[in-house]
């Protein structure tokens, strides 16, 4: 079974990665707004992903990790200062956005609500 992680905010995330080791195996990063009281991502993107990333991240191998973080509340993310948008690791620009951890391999917007697209950046050996 795919290694599950949940991180809140840019600190939190900054600290999970400094001690955070994948032992080489693949890592996914998941990147969507915080969720709010009702469970659901103010983000309406989001929303429509994350039921088919939820179902692909499935077919990924058991041994990798899959990490989901929320990059705040809607006014943090919209500044243009927000610090996913400026970290030369993310280089966020839109949300949802899921990457495959160290590579070029990265899903964007409505691309992540694509099952196909996410099974080859799930599956794919080629990296």
């Amino acid at each position: 079974m795919v290694l599950k992680h949940h991180i809140e905010g840019y600190e939190n995330f900054c600290d999970f990665f400094k001690n955070f080791d994948s032992k080489g195996q693949l890592v996914f990063v998941y990147f969507s707004g915080t969720k709010l009281p009702s469970g659901e991502s103010w983000c309406d993107d989001c929303q429509r992903a994350w039921p088919v990333v939820q179902e692909e991240v499935e077919k990924a191998d058991p041994k990798s990790h899959f990490i989901y973080v929320e990059v705040g509340d809607r006014p943090t993310w919209k500044d243009p200062n927000c610090p996913f948008r400026k970290d030369l690791k993310t280089r966020l620009m839109v949300l949802p956005t899921i990457m495959r951890w160290g590579c070029p391999q990265k899903l964007e917007g409505d691309q992540c609500e694509k099952a196909e697209l996410l099974s080859m950046l799930f599956t794919d050996e080629d990296d």
